[in-house]
């Protein structure tokens, strides 16, 4: 099964950059994803721009309406995210627990809906 996993901070969460805890979190990352990445768990993943890099789209009584930032607002930030293949929710959910920002944000735990093209 394929899940996104989309993972959230509160704004100014976790450790600062420049400090010993932030570096060792970076350490944490850097070993998790090769760990996921050699295991082929992993199908892509990305950081996200900031909040403020967000263009929202809607389109209304046939006017396209972009918006700069985000569409809600969210006491948590949207930092990053990876599509996972793994057994099951279990298993993504498992995976999620051990991402660092788990312990200070949230891991939305998400299935892909695949729908059959052409």
């Amino acid at each position: 099964m394929k899940y996104m996993l989309l993972l959230r901070y509160p704004d100014g969460a976790g450790p600062q950059e420049g400090t010993p805890d932030f570096d060792a979190e970076m350490a944490t990352w850097g070993a998790l994803n090769q760990e996921l990445k050699e295991s082929g768990t992993v199908i892509t993943a990305a950081g996200l721009q900031p909040e403020t890099a967000a263009t929202t789209v809607r389109t209304r009584d046939g006017e396209t309406v972009l918006t700069d930032g985000p569409f809600a607002e969210t006491k948590e930030l949207l930092f990053s995210f990876y599509v996972v293949d793994v057994p099951d929710l279990d298993a993504a959910t498992a995976l999620a627990a051990r991402l660092p920002n788990a312990a200070y944000g949230s891991v939305e735990v998400r299935p892909l809906a695949f729908i059959e093209q052409g």
